[in-house]
């Protein structure tokens, strides 16, 4: 049988045995209070605006302009970044599309499941590469792009590879923001 421990020790025991409770219930109750308080560390947020709800296009079949079908196909996990900008953007549509293009090419070995959709035609010197589909401006499918006619310029945005629009990027937005927030979606697959 044990010997009873002597008086010091049990309430050194004790003390630890609080100490660790306290520790183990405090972080809990400061990452609670810091999720509901919505902060969120810097690499988890999305710098796109989160579509609440996001635009459905799954029923949608667009058009490609050559006349094929663009189909969504899900299972080979392709994000697209669609644009829709109005008939008479020139200048600021050329240099938009460059900046796409820069993006798709830093996705690297991953830019094969990435398409740039480009609703409508595109102007004269526009940067064009492997991901780009020019589709014809369906009118169900500019429906689902929410403020898409902005008097700043040509919103941006990402579609998820069933289909759904889920983030939008508002005219002159950093292109870096959209390859981060794509590049970290990129890794779901």
């Amino acid at each position: 049988m044990n010997a009873p421990l002597p008086a010091p020790q049990r309430a050194r025991n004790r003390g630890m045995l609080v100490l660790i409770v306290v520790l183990f219930l405090g972080s809990a109750l400061v990452a609670g209070a810091l999720r509901f308080s919505g902060w969120r560390p810097e690499g988890t947020r999305n710098h796109g605006e989160l579509l609440d709800p996001p635009g459905d296009l799954r029923t949608v079949a667009p058009r490609l302009r050559d006349g094929g079908e663009y189909a969504w196909r899900p299972a080979e996990r392709t994000w697209r970044i669609a644009l829709a900008p109005p008939a008479d953007c020139a200048a600021a549509c050329v240099e938009l599309s460059r900046q796409l293009d820069t993006v798709w090419q830093l996705f690297g070995h991953r830019a094969d499941h990435v398409h740039i959709l480009w609703i409508g035609t595109p102007p004269v010197g526009a940067v064009r590469n492997a991901a780009w589909r020019e589709l014809a401006p369906d009118p169900a499918l500019l429906q689902a792009l929410p403020r898409r006619e902005d008097p700043a310029g040509t919103p941006v945005y990402v579609i998820d590879p069933n289909g759904f629009v889920i983030l939008r990027y508002p005219p002159g937005s950093d292109p870096g923001h959209l390859r981060e927030d794509v590049a970290r979606l990129l890794k779901l697959r």
